[in-house]
């Protein structure tokens, strides 16, 4: 029993590093973080938005945190499209499947290698907080608590944004619909529950619909306020995404 316990850690610690190795030795895999940072750096630097820091005369990020989003509708597709439908394509699912581990662990290999190119990706940005910071008068003068708490509101969101790539990936072998899918999905749940209550037909309920979407509490928690209403929010939009995936990775084994 021992041995199988090791085993199935081994397998799907090595599935989980070969997702990771596969993503960066793409030229693909670099292109996607390194538009999602020049876009970020555009954003905050150059473009003449409200949120532009040069512009605000503030000692914070906060654009970060507003225009991340809209990138990640790319990124996170961007990273989970090939997870398995490239696997579907070349035929190799199948010796995938005969792997000593459970499809759910399968699953969690390659949504946890999506978890950790999404943190990949953020961590350069942090050059950006740290210019902040020294651009601050006083120097340091920068809200830190609400900063933190943006960035793991950015980790959930993104996770949530996987867990739906990682399904749509595993609905068909085509990356490009993968991709198309998992950014229409993606945004519907950011953003169309919002739409919906922006309508103002559904009098108090109309509160209840506009919870259900993902802007909503990715909002909350970028306020610096971890809130657990939001954090069990994400967690069951992950879990569901990644039951649903397991569910149609079984089928494929009858």
């Amino acid at each position: 029993m021992h041995t199988s316990i090791f085993l199935d850690k081994s397998t799907m610690y090595t599935l989980f590093i070969k997702e990771i190795k596969s993503f960066l030795s793409s030229l693909v895999g670099y292109i996607v973080m390194g538009v999602f940072l020049i876009l970020i750096g555009l954003f905050l630097w150059i473009f003449p938005f409200s949120d532009n820091i040069l512009n605000r005369g503030f000692a914070d990020i906060n654009g970060l945190f507003n225009f991340a989003p809209i990138v990640f509708l790319l990124l996170i597709p961007a990273i989970t499209m090939r997870s398995f439908a490239e696997e579907t394509k070349s035929g190799t699912i199948e010796l995938l499947l005969t792997y000593p581990i459970s499809d759910f662990q399968i699953i969690m290999s390659k949504f946890l290698a999506s978890i950790v190119l999404l943190i990949i990706s953020l961590l350069p940005t942090l050059i950006y907080f740290l210019t902040v910071y020294m651009l601050g008068y006083p120097t340091g003068n920068i809200d830190q608590g609400a900063m933190w708490g943006s960035y793991m509101g950015l980790i959930f969101l993104g996770a949530a944004f996987a867990s739906i790539g990682i399904f749509v990936s595993i609905m068909t072998d085509n990356q490009i619909i993968s991709f198309l899918f998992s950014v229409l999905i993606c945004f519907i749940a950011w953003r169309g529950f919002d739409f919906i209550y922006s309508f103002n037909i559904f009098g108090s309920f109309g509160y209840v619909i506009k919870t259900l979407g993902i802007s909503h509490h990715y909002n909350s928690i970028s306020r610096g306020v971890v809130d657990t209403r939001d954090l069990v929010y994400f967690l069951s939009v992950i879990v569901l995404f990644l039951y649903l995936a397991a569910l149609r990775l079984k089928s494929r084994n009858w």
